[in-house]
């Protein structure tokens, strides 16, 4: 390889790998996805390499291309901060904000705080996007998101992120849901379960490789029992639904009880654990005033949750 990189190329690349489509990324970018096709087409025989594997599904990338794209985001994020600064020493105040977070917290967190900054710049342009943990870090480290909402639940390791900050936001307790005629539900005044007594139980969790699963499974693991697992799923609202029904039992963050509807579970506490899963504002370094204002609100409505078990 001899040159320089072409800035554009790896622009190209990043945004091809953050759709996983050519023909996603060709849609973004307004362009055709044959002048896509061509200029990582040129990166590649500049490298010497291939960075992409075409599928019929998409695309994924090649080691190399991973490698190279970590790079790029890098590379487009620090020019991007540098036109924000220059348009800050030019007395231009920043009027865009991209916020990306995972479901729970864009239902309980990110309205409130959203509005409140809107109303302290009303022509700022704000955006959400949905995304789940542990996606979201590439696209704040290229500047295509100004701030991500994650979580990390226990037995996930941490995701690296060289380069961003991370600002812990709150610990949202993991509580077990039974249905309200499980033999281990009610009684007064509630006491917690120990997590050993539930080994012939039927689960209801995420797939494997889901966070929620993941954190399922490094939890009995440390009581030695093997969660059987029957009914998977990654949305709260679906489990909920299911233990209400009576079809087995859940780990589900204290957060998510809020404003569901009780009436057919019964919530207890893990006697002798206190799992949470901890969620966590990320942003890149130097952050700009639009930043420390959503982080500041967020922080105001992660305060305003409730701290105590839901009524039953």
């Amino acid at each position: 390889m001899t040159g320089e990189l072409d800035v554009n190329r790896l622009r190209v690349l990043m945004e091809v790998a953050h759709a996983a489509s050519i023909a996603e990324a060709a849609r973004n970018l307004a362009f055709t996805p044959s002048a896509l096709s061509q200029q990582i087409s040129k990166l590649e025989t500049e490298l010497g390499t291939r960075l992409l594997e075409r599928r019929p599904t998409g695309v994924t990338l090649t080691p190399v291309g991973a490698v190279l794209v970590e790079h790029a985001e890098r590379v487009i994020g620090e020019l991007r901060q540098a036109r924000a600064a220059v348009d800050a020493a030019m007395g231009a105040l920043p009027q865009r904000l991209a916020l990306g977070s995972f479901a729970t917290a864009a239902q309980v967190l990110v309205p409130m705080a959203l509005a409140a900054l809107q109303r302290r710049h009303p022509r700022a342009e704000l955006s959400l996007v949905d995304i789940e943990p542990p996606d979201g870090y590439g696209l704040v480290t290229s500047g295509d998101l100004d701030v991500l909402i994650t979580h990390r639940y226990p037995g996930v390791p941490h995701t690296p992120h060289p380069g961003l900050d991370r600002q812990p936001l709150l610990d949202d307790p993991l509580r077990l849901v039974l249905p309200s005629a499980h033999r281990l539900a009610g009684g007064s005044p509630r006491r917690d379960i120990s997590l050993g007594r539930l080994g012939n139980e039927t689960w209801i969790s995420g797939a494997p490789g889901i966070p929620n699963r993941t954190c399922l499974d490094a939890l009995t693991r440390r009581v030695g029992i093997e969660p059987y697992v029957a009914y998977e799923s990654a949305d709260y609202h679906v489990i909920l639904a299911l233990v209400g029904a009576g079809l087995g039992i859940a780990l589900v963050p204290q957060s998510l009880l809020a404003g569901a509807d009780l009436s057919q579970v019964s919530v207890v506490g893990l006697r002798g654990l206190t799992p949470a899963r901890e969620v966590s504002i990320v942003y890149r370094r130097r952050p700009t005033a639009l930043v420390r204002e959503l982080t500041a609100f967020l922080h105001t409505a992660a305060d305003g949750l409730p701290r105590e078990d839901p009524p039953e």
